[in-house]
């Protein structure tokens, strides 16, 4: 059982389509009339009915096809169930054309024979005209169906990617929390009041964390802040074995970046090629704008020596080029190497699109 009263009321543009649709008819006809030189009064009159039918018809077929919801039938279905209709259809079509005629119209008698013959070579035209009125309409739901799909795949990528984003986020913080109190852990019998700095720089890096963690991007100098109180936080416990530059282009400072990114480049430094060694070492952070190219290079120099293990590539390091292929596809790049020139120095280098935001003021100057 089907309720016309379910079907959804028509749109102006399905009206405004009807009624350009069955004029154009109607004057068509009257041209074809008038060329053949049968144009009169009644005629005119007789054509205003057949249009009039049809719009009344076919508005009445569009709520059958979509109570029976015939627009999800698949085409051989479809076929059928339409050659039907349109049969059953012509034929009414006929009955009522032929009553408006005689009871409004009332034309005078033209001498032509009109029979069988007549009737159903009426019918057949009627029937070409809903066939046509189908493959517009079908054509149209079918194009918009296939439009909404693309959108909704549009969508559904987009949640998947912002579903994915959060989750490459979750690994990296806590990862990021646990270092910071691994350091102040070693700290709280040896250094009280080091340990109390800590936990104030910690307490900032987390605020900062948390800020940014429901962004996908945010300006390169507000990245500078965290990196930079992660430097103080490692310097506490390094000591003189950290020195550490940042040389940075201020007309850099408003162009976005994954946040965390240059966290972690400095954050695996100093784990892997830094902490290590007796002596310590440098980090030296250089961002520069290219604006021909419209990129933004970053460049991390570092002591160390980088010994990538295939297929193990560390947690982070794999997170954040899956970030940068979210956001940026193939016009992002990371690239870890060791410096040929000068031996025991790592060199990381990151390569973003320019895309240039208006921040507010810093409180920090590079």
């Amino acid at each position: 059982m089907f309720s016309y009263a379910a079907v959804p009321p028509p749109t102006r543009l399905y009206w405004r389509c009807q009624l350009i649709g069955w004029s154009l008819y109607f004057v068509i006809c009257l041209v074809a009339f008038a060329f053949m030189g049968a144009a009169s009064a009644d005629m005119v009159k007789i054509t205003l009915a057949i249009a009039a039918t049809m719009l009344a018809i076919t508005h009445w077929l569009r709520y059958h096809l979509r109570a029976n919801k015939w627009e999800q039938l698949p085409p051989l279905p479809l076929l059928g169930r339409l050659l039907v209709a349109h049969a059953l259809l012509s034929l009414l079509s006929q009955v009522i054309i032929g009553a408006l005629i005689i009871v409004l119209i009332k034309p005078a008698p033209d001498g032509n024979p009109h029979g069988w013959a007549q009737f159903f070579g009426y019918a057949i035209n009627v029937n070409i005209l809903l066939w046509l009125w189908a493959g517009f309409y079908f054509g149209w739901h079918y194009l918009t169906r296939y439009k909404q799909a693309e959108v909704d795949k549009w969508k559904l990528a987009t949640s998947v990617q912002e579903a994915e984003m959060r989750t490459l986020k979750a690994q990296i913080n806590p990862h990021f929390m646990f270092n910071g109190l691994n350091n102040i852990r070693a700290l709280v019998m040896e250094d009280p009041g080091r340990a109390r700095d800590m936990i104030t720089h910690l307490s900032d890096l987390l605020r900062y964390s948390i800020q940014l963690n429901s962004a996908e991007q945010v300006p390169l100098g507000r990245e500078l802040e965290i990196v930079e109180h992660y430097l103080q936080l490692e310097a506490l416990q390094l000591e003189e074995r950290l020195t550490y530059s940042l040389d940075v282009d201020p007309a850099a400072l408003p162009v976005q970046i994954p946040p965390m990114t240059l966290q972690l480049l400095v954050e695996n430094a100093i784990k892997h090629g830094i902490s290590p060694r007796p002596e310590g070492g440098f980090i030296r952070l250089r961002a520069q704008l290219a604006p021909a190219a419209h990129n933004l290079h970053i460049e991390v120099r570092s002591t160390g020596q980088y010994q990538p293990q295939p297929g193990h590539e560390g947690v982070g390091l794999r997170n954040a080029r899956e970030r940068l292929a979210l956001l940026y596809g193939a016009s992002a790049a990371l690239r870890i190497t060791n410096d040929p020139a000068q031996p025991e120095v790592v060199v990381a280098e990151l390569q973003l699109p320019f895309i240039a935001a208006p921040v507010p003021s810093l409180a920090t100057s590079y």
